[in-house]
Order: C-alpha cells, then structure tokens, then sequence
C-alpha cells in the first residue's frame, strides 16, 4: 500500500466525504492499522488483497478480542479505503464486495429474581405521602412494565380506577390499554385518595405522581427515587427503572405468556425486540442446568 495512495485517500475522506471527527480519526486508525498487518505478513501492495486477506485479518481482530462493532468497523473502513481505490482505477475488483459484518453480539438485559423484586419493593414506607407516592410508582412500573417516561407522563385521566386499567400512548394509533395488578391497584387507590392531595398546590394539575413542590416528578426525580432505594440493598445488580421493566417481561413469559401479548404490553413495534426476553430465559434456564449438575457431580 504506497504512502502516496493511502495519503491521497486520507484527504479524500478528509475534505468529500462527511464524517465526523470521531468517524474520521477511527477510519485512519483503522485503515493504518490494516496497512500494517499487511506489510507484517510480506503484503506491500495493496492491489493484491483480496477476499481471503482481508477475513483473515478481520479474524486476526477476534482473536484479539476485539468487540464484534469495533470488527464491523474495520471491515466499514476498509471497503470504504478499496471503493475509493476502485472509483480511482487503482484495482479492477472490489476485494470486500459481498463480505458481511460480524453479527453484534447480543446483550441481555439485567433481570431481577421475583425475591429481588419484592426486596425492593417493600422498601419505600407506606406511612406518608413519599413512601405511598413511591411505592405506588414502583408497584405500578413493574405491574405494567411501563417505560419511565410513560410513567412520569400519567395524567389521572389515564387511570380507571373502577375497570382497574391504564391507558397509554398519545393517539387512538399508539394507545395501548394495560391492566393494573391488583397489589399496585390497591397502593394507587390509596396514594390517589389520601396523599396526592398532601402536595397538591394547583387544583388543575393532571399530573399522576407529583414533587413536593405540587409539581410532576421529573425522569431524573424518578431515577433518583430508584437509586436511592437500590443501594439500600445487598444486590449486586445495577437497578434501573428498565431493570423493572426486563424483569416484568421476562417474569411474564416464565408465567406462560405468549411472546405477541408481552409485545403488546410493552409497546413494541417489533417483535425482535421483544425476543431478547426469550433469550434471557433460556439463558438463565442454561445456568440453573449447569449449577444443578455441577453440585450432582460433587456429591
């Protein structure tokens, strides 16, 4: 790979192509590097990679334990440097025409036991207005499954107390209608008839769940109210208001629900969303196997 080719290509990407900063100074890294690994291995024309080359090097990348992104990456740089080589009649071939991607790896989300749900739950107080109004909000996140932001958006509209019901979303299209459980029901009647009033300064404010100062409680109020009572517990998981949410998905299916319902009750738009919940199940259920042999064998 000539200096002067690999040069002209750094400016072409410089100043015609729009990358940003971090873009940019990753493609050089990369196609540098690349440039490397071919004259370690005696390649010092780049006119003579092909297919067979360029896999190994990507391989060479896993071997490293490079992230499946940072090798889709590479692969990303690279046939962006042999586009620009074959745009300029460098080579007759594009060397990396039809090579795929890695598959990124899929990451499950952090589930919480049902016995690390209910330790969590039972920690806000139920003797006065923030200890009712929080333990209502976690009660009601994890019953539904709502997103945080579905959550601090409740208006007293949206709940029927009578039906024991929810309805969700900014239009009839994007409406969904989800049950309340029966527990959450009871702290939701019992905050709304009794505490929500305690700060109530504005008789027109619609809000469900409300600050001291009478006002609706924030994203990051919310997620303040949930870090404060996760580090009071001895578990070694980070708990977010979508660790409840996983959690209340993945607990739906364990209880025999079909994977379109939980898709529907969690908003979905795509059920390949809703599937990494599978996947966390049948890897926990991987787990669970292996841990009973193991001490079977130890006996």
């Amino acid at each position: 790979m000539p200096d002067s080719v690999l040069n002209k290509y750094i400016n072409y990407i410089k100043n015609d192509k729009s990358l940003t900063s971090n873009t940019l100074d990753a493609y050089i890294r990369d196609i540098t590097q690349f440039k490397e690994y071919l004259l370690e291995n005696d390649i010092k024309d780049s006119t003579e990679v092909n297919k067979t080359i360029i896999i190994t090097y990507l391989m060479s990348l896993q071997k490293k334990g490079r992230a499946p992104s940072t090798i889709s990456r590479n692969l990303a740089s690279i046939r962006c440097f042999y586009q620009y080589m074959l745009n300029n009649n460098y080579i007759k071939e594009d060397p990396t025409h039809n090579l795929r991607s890695p598959k990124p790896e899929r990451k499950l989300p952090c589930i919480l036991t049902k016995e690390e749900v209910d330790a969590l739950l039972s920690q806000p107080s139920d003797k006065d207005f923030k200890g009712i109004r929080d333990k209502t909000m976690l009660e009601l996140l994890y019953a539904t499954g709502m997103r945080v932001s579905e959550i601090i958006a409740l208006d007293l509209d949206n709940i029927d107390l009578d039906l024991g019901q929810l309805i969700i979303g900014d239009s009839r299209q994007n409406e969904r209608i989800i049950p309340i459980g029966s527990v959450a029901l009871r702290y939701l009647k019992k905050y709304i008839g009794e505490y929500r009033i305690e700060v109530l300064k504005n008789e027109e404010e619609k809000a469900l769940f409300l600050n001291y100062n009478g006002d609706r409680l924030s994203r990051q109020g919310f997620w303040k109210i949930i870090k404060g009572y996760s580090k009071k517990l001895k578990i070694d998981k980070q708990i977010t208001p979508q660790t409840l949410r996983h959690s209340f998905a993945v607990h739906l299916l364990e209880n025999g629900a079909d994977i379109k319902t939980v898709q529907e009750v969690l908003g979905h738009s795509d059920i390949s969303t809703t599937q990494i919940y599978t996947y966390a199940i049948e890897n926990k259920r991987l787990r669970d196997v292996y841990k009973k042999h193991i001490l079977e064998l130890r006996r």
